[in-house]
């Protein structure tokens, strides 16, 4: 982890054990700490590089009992290759306008949040949220937050993105889109879309979270090549080796 020169001393706290949403008959625990007060962009930089992930204004990574499954990565996105399903993708995809707005929830996104919880993730604790928990996953932030709106030429929102940005980095927080343009592939458009604007930022990484070989939630993440994975020995190249029926990955 880097050094940061703290002003006040920081505390990080264990959860309690809960079911794995991702690998079934596995526990769940994270380590975690508070992004706050005049520390918080640096602390948050510093963590992220570290393989923590921020929700609202709090920093955390896995600490999984007996599991070490989450593996956090990155793309490298001035070497970003798409294939050949990615450009066929973006070109399905350019009639779409792509506009930075501040992170602030508005009705018409909830909207299109709430429809794509109920066609995607039906069940899960996301699919209950009422507006304000959605306000609170969208403006309770103590960094650089911003809001990516795709919109068809009718006006109409397609796909939201919420990022935060780094001085090395964006990183993608949430993203969701309209369920029923499944042909659009709307998720790996968002991702191939920061990746670009990274690299037109001078960036260097694009930050996907956790990359899960036994999830099928997760494991789609191995295709933006080259990607980096963050482990004992700090980031290495991901190598993946895969077709569309098996994947399998290296650290290198």
């Amino acid at each position: 982890m880097d050094h940061i020169p703290l002003k006040r001393p920081h505390f990080f706290f264990t959860t309690a054990p809960l079911p794995c949403p991702y690998i079934a008959g596995r526990l769940e625990r994270k380590i975690v700490t508070e992004l706050n007060g005049p520390d918080a962009e640096v602390l948050h930089e510093a963590l992220s590089r570290a393989g923590f992930r921020r929700s609202h204004s709090i920093a955390y990574t896995p600490a999984c009992p007996g599991c070490n499954a989450c593996i956090p990565v990155r793309i490298i996105a001035g070497e970003f290759a798409p294939d050949r399903s990615m450009r066929r993708i973006r070109k399905a995809n350019q009639d779409l306008t792509a506009r930075k707005v501040p992170a602030r929830a508005t009705a018409e996104q909830y909207r299109l949040f709430s429809r794509y919880q109920e066609s995607r993730h039906s069940g899960g604790d996301m699919a209950l949220m009422g507006f304000y928990d959605y306000r609170s996953m969208v403006e309770d932030s103590p960094i650089d937050t911003f809001l990516v709106e795709y919109r068809r030429s009718d006006g109409t929102l397609t796909a939201v993105c919420l990022a935060d940005r780094m001085s090395d980095g964006l990183s993608a927080v949430y993203s969701f889109f309209e369920p029923d343009l499944a042909n659009r592939s709307l998720g790996t458009y968002v991702v191939t879309w920061l990746v670009e604007d990274a690299v037109s930022q001078g960036l260097p990484y694009v930050y996907l979270g956790y990359w899960i070989a036994e999830s099928r939630k997760m494991s789609y993440k191995s295709r933006y090549q080259p990607l980096e994975a963050f482990g004992p020995n700090g980031w290495r190249l991901l190598e993946s080796n895969h077709d569309e029926s098996n994947k399998s990955n290296v650290l290198r």
